[in-house]
C-alpha cells in the first residue's frame, strides 16, 4: 500500500472501504491496512483507526515515540478531522430548532455506549461515553443531504451513531440505517476527507485532502 506521504516520523495513508483498520478475530480477519503497511514498513504503529466500511484519510507513526507524539496529538484534540456524508432526510430542516453557526455547523451531543447484546451495535445511552459531532449541509437532494462533518470527540461508529440518533442515518450503513436506506448504495457514504495535525517532531503544519464526487443527487456515488 503506497502512502499520500511519508517521511522518517509517519505516514498518510487512503484506506478503502471495506478494509479493515487492524487485524481482526479470526483467520479471515487477518487481512487489513495496518498489515499490508508493515509488510512494506515494518516499523509502522497504529495511531488512530477508521471503521471497516469507512473510507479515507489514516495516520500511522513509525516506531513507538512517533506513536507516542502522534497519539498525544489525538489525546488533547490537536488533530483535525473532517468527514463527508450521505444521509437519508434533510436535517437542517428537523433541526432547525438548533441555531447553526456563522459557518453552518450544528452540534450533536450524546453519550455513546456499545450495546452488549448486540455488538458492534453501540447506543446514545446516559451510561456512554461523553461524545460530541459537529456537522453542517453541503449539498441538499429531494430524499438525501451531503453533509460535512468534525467528530470533536472519538468513539466507536461515532458519527454513525449521532446521526442515525437524530433520524438521518447514513446511505449503505449495514449496522445503524434500516433496509431501504442501506440499499441506497453498495458501501457505507462516510469518508474521512481531511487531516490536519502540526508535525510531533517538526512541528511544521501537515494537512491532507482526499475529496469525493459525491453528491445529494442519485446514484450519490462516484467511484
Amino acid at each position: 500500500m503506497t502512502p499520500i506521504h511519508e517521511d522518517e516520523h509517519l505516514l498518510v495513508l487512503e484506506k478503502p472501504s471495506g478494509l479493515l483498520s487492524v487485524p481482526g478475530r479470526g483467520p479471515d480477519k487477518q487481512d487489513c491496512l495496518s498489515k499490508r503497511v508493515q509488510d512494506v514498513y515494518p516499523e509502522a504503529l497504529i495511531v488512530h483507526r477508521l471503521d471497516q466500511d469507512t473510507s479515507g484519510l489514516l495516520l500511522m507513526a513509525r516506531g513507538i515515540e512517533a506513536q507516542r507524539r502522534l497519539s498525544r496529538l489525538f489525546e488533547t484534540r490537536q488533530v483535525k478531522k473532517r468527514y463527508v456524508a450521505v444521509v437519508a432526510g434533510h436535517p437542517a430542516q428537523t433541526q432547525a430548532a438548533q441555531a447553526a453557526d456563522e459557518e453552518g455547523w450544528r452540534t450533536i451531543d450524546g453519550p455513546i455506549l456499545l450495546d452488549w447484546e448486540r455488538r458492534p451495535i453501540h447506543i446514545i445511552h446516559p451510561d456512554g461515553k461523553a461524545s460530541r459531532s459537529r456537522w453542517r449541509v453541503l449539498d441538499t437532494g429531494e430524499t438525501v443531504t451531503l453533509i460535512e462533518l468534525e467528530p470533536v470527540t472519538g468513539r466507536t461508529h461515532q458519527l454513525r451513531v449521532h446521526l442515525q440518533s437524530i433520524g438521518h442515518p447514513m446511505l449503505g450503513d449495514s449496522l445503524y440505517a434500516p433496509p431501504d436506506i442501506k440499499a441506497l448504495s453498495p458501501r457505507l457514504m462516510l469518508h474521512a476527507q481531511e487531516l490536519a495535525f502540526a508535525h510531533p517532531f517538526t512541528e511544521a503544519e501537515m494537512a491532507f485532502k482526499i475529496p469525493t464526487a459525491w453528491s445529494a443527487s442519485a446514484p450519490y456515488w462516484v467511484i
